[in-house]
């Protein structure tokens, strides 16, 4: 086979779909304009870089995140391997040291003799069969390019939380514990009383923004999935309290009693050095970040390893443009992959690269094309982005429970319920797997 693929973006969607590819015995040009030019929120230079969090989400299966992932694994997935070896511990989510998780991806993706890296900007569309994984924050000429294949985009704002270190917290007023006792006690909690709180509130919601840039203010959407922590505020001073900030199933260690507030860090590194304040993306300056996060129990000298930023996003309006295998409408050999598509999460965003790849692998091979099941998550996420439905009022997407089909059956505990769920999903991928001649011992 001399049939040569383009995939246009390293990041995890990128890097799934050249590795799909290279499984079916295709030849692959990766682009990838690190480490000549990085975007405004990368910094590292290896591959399938995480900015915003070091969570992947929830592993156990009778979860949404975890079936997604028992899902990626069956089609052959590079990244979830690649997370579990690099795990870092997390109570029942599946978090990653990042650099070592971007390290594992690299040397995969280099070492395949399948894949051909090509460093530098891509400024324009390579001929023959090519995925777009150029991510939320696409350079300024491929952004033109996509651009003139598709219209004009959607802009919403993302923001990344601060990381401080594990030394620098006051031991005396922060503990170890796990909502509800689920799992090890691998988060670190600092409780608030109700005066405690309501200062941390006032000051918040006065603190001085950064000043968006000219490119960043037309429109202004916030989307609400990884919504700034003082935009959650100004909504009303108790909403920190129904979001990241709520007490519920803490005991705090001191009183015996349920906080009125309490701020969680989790884990951002295997040698748990440094922590993330959990929910806390913002936009604020960075000297107000120390100034108002050390208002934080347990964060009075805290030292801040980075500060939280805040950044344009833009996804395409993907129910008018893609088809379910993530190929243009109008150009069946042109395909997306990531976040652009308007899935959202860092898993999700390697499913539709596994997606895309897959598909393109197997209509260039002529082999029968895979159809997801509705009832899977990666049938159901990728229904979600095609379906002209959602057009005029489409946002981002990540998995949930909520866009799997019922199942028929009244089941009144949750986790016994998402358990059914689960189970559908994944004897139903064996299935279509099974019917569609997939054998990943031959890939």
């Amino acid at each position: 086979m001399t049939e040569t693929v383009n995939v246009i973006g390293a990041g995890l969607a990128g890097c799934e779909a050249a590795w799909s590819l290279a499984q079916y015995g295709l030849n692959v040009r990766l682009f990838e304009m690190k480490p000549e030019k990085y975007s405004p929120a990368h910094k590292y230079h290896g591959f399938a870089e995480l900015v915003c969090s070091n969570s992947l989400k929830a592993a156990r299966l009778e979860s949404a995140a975890g079936l997604l992932k028992a899902e990626m694994e069956l089609l052959g997935s590079l990244t979830v391997p690649c997370a579990k070896a690099n795990a870092v511990e997390a109570g029942g989510a599946l978090a990653v040291d990042r650099e070592k998780f971007s390290d594992s991806v690299t040397e995969a993706i280099n070492s395949n003799d399948k894949i051909q890296v090509i460093g530098g900007e891509v400024t324009s569309l390579p001929e023959g069969t090519t995925i777009i994984a150029t991510g939320p924050l696409t350079s300024g000429p491929m952004a033109e390019v996509i651009r003139s294949l598709c219209g004009e985009g959607l802009s919403f704002y993302d923001a990344a939380a601060p990381i401080v270190t594990y030394e620098s917290l006051d031991k005396d007023k922060v503990f170890f514990a796990s909502r509800y006792d689920r799992g090890d006690a691998d988060y670190i909690n600092c409780p608030m009383d109700k005066d405690e709180y309501t200062a941390f509130y006032k000051a918040l919601i006065s603190a001085e923004r950064v000043e968006l840039k000219d490119f960043e203010t037309h429109p202004f959407s916030v989307y609400e999935g990884c919504m700034p922590i003082e935009v959650l505020a100004s909504r009303g001073e108790d909403t920190m309290r129904f979001g990241p900030l709520k007490p519920v199933g803490i005991t705090d260690q001191r009183t015996g009693r349920r906080p009125y507030a309490v701020v969680q860090l989790r884990r951002e590194n295997r040698e748990a050095t440094m922590f993330n304040l959990v929910g806390f993306q913002t936009n604020l300056k960075f000297g107000e970040q120390k100034r108002v996060f050390s208002m934080i129990p347990g964060l009075e000298n805290a030292e801040f390893m980075r500060y939280g930023v805040m950044h344009r996003n833009t996804f395409i309006n993907s129910p008018v443009l893609l088809n379910a295998d993530f190929s243009m409408r109008e150009h069946p050999d042109i395909y997306f992959a990531g976040q652009i598509t308007g899935v959202e999460g860092y898993m999700e965003s390697a499913a539709s690269g596994i997606i895309a790849g897959t598909a393109a692998a197997r209509k260039l091979l002529g082999l029968v094309p895979l159809e997801l099941p509705r009832d899977t998550m990666l049938g159901a996420l990728s229904a979600y982005v095609s379906d002209p439905f959602n057009d005029g009022k489409f946002q981002p997407m990540g998995a949930n429970m909520g866009i799997l089909p019922d199942i028929g059956v009244r089941i009144k505990d949750k986790k016994e319920r998402y358990g059914a769920y689960a189970a559908r999903a994944v004897e139903s991928m064996k299935k279509e797997l099974e019917r569609a001649g997939y054998d990943k011992s031959d890939r």
